[in-house]
């Protein structure tokens, strides 16, 4: 099938984007995964940064920037994101514990939804945040379906093993206590796109005191079932889609 629109730049510019999908690319890496010359990935990477569809982390790497998220929102297609609110607010009325919902960019999982616990000793994590895919439950959830080599990768330095993911994808969930952050536990679960894709992932935290050195015989029914319904909407919009363009 040939993918390219016979406009030129505008292909070269998609395939930058293709290869900025699979996570952060120096220059020399950009230059490999795209066949580019050296000159036009460049050109091409850094003509994307200053429309915000390409931005740099803070090793200098280019990733994809914030402008691909606030047109997929522009455009009504991000119902993952419509659809959180509710959810995560009922998550966190049931389990009396802050709710977040979490997608991967790169090396980091970041913070796209969430409810609060309103009142007494919470784990407050802002819409926006930014954090580590080496530790907590809802790396490890973002992690355990991945490639093989991408899994693999994924587990040099992080404070979980193969064995770990390899529970997290035979019951469904994950847990983590003290792993992220000493004295707050986790438990999350996968929601899925219409392919069967891991594309973000349900977590509730809070207190160890709370909620025990075994968070996941507390709430990990809980958590799944807010995740399927996240998986639901998905596949519920994807299936009119479908049928629209059918139509």
């Amino acid at each position: 099938m040939d993918n390219t629109s016979g406009v030129g730049v505008l292909d070269k510019a998609a395939i930058v984007l293709g290869a900025l999908e699979a996570g952060p690319s120096t220059l020399a890496q950009l230059v490999t995964a795209t066949g580019l010359a050296r000159p036009t990935a460049h050109r091409l990477a850094v003509a994307l940064e200053h429309h915000r569809l390409v931005t740099r982390d803070m090793q200098g790497r280019f990733v994809l920037g914030p402008r691909l998220g606030e047109l997929a929102a522009a455009a009504g297609e991000d119902r993952l994101l419509a659809a959180a609110g509710p959810v995560l607010g009922a998550l966190r009325d049931h389990t009396n514990e802050s709710a977040q919902l979490f997608r991967r960019q790169g090396d980091h999982r970041v913070c796209v939804s969430a409810a609060e616990r309103p009142v007494g000793l919470r784990d407050s994590i802002p819409i926006g945040a930014s954090l580590t895919m080496l530790a907590g439950s809802a790396a490890q959830v973002l992690l355990a379906w991945e490639e093989p080599d991408r899994l693999h990768r994924g587990l040099h330095g992080a404070a979980f093993t193969a064995t770990t993911l390899s529970g997290v994808r035979r019951r469904g969930w994950s847990q983590s206590v003290g792993e992220r952050e000493a004295g707050v536990a986790s438990v999350s679960a996968p929601v899925r796109g219409p392919s069967g894709r891991v594309v973000a992932a349900v977590s509730i935290s809070g207190p160890i005191e709370r909620l025990s050195r075994q968070p996941g015989r507390l709430h990990a029914a809980t958590v799944m079932a807010g995740a399927n319904k996240l998986t639901e909407v998905l596949a519920r919009h994807a299936a009119q889609q479908e049928a629209q363009n059918a139509g």
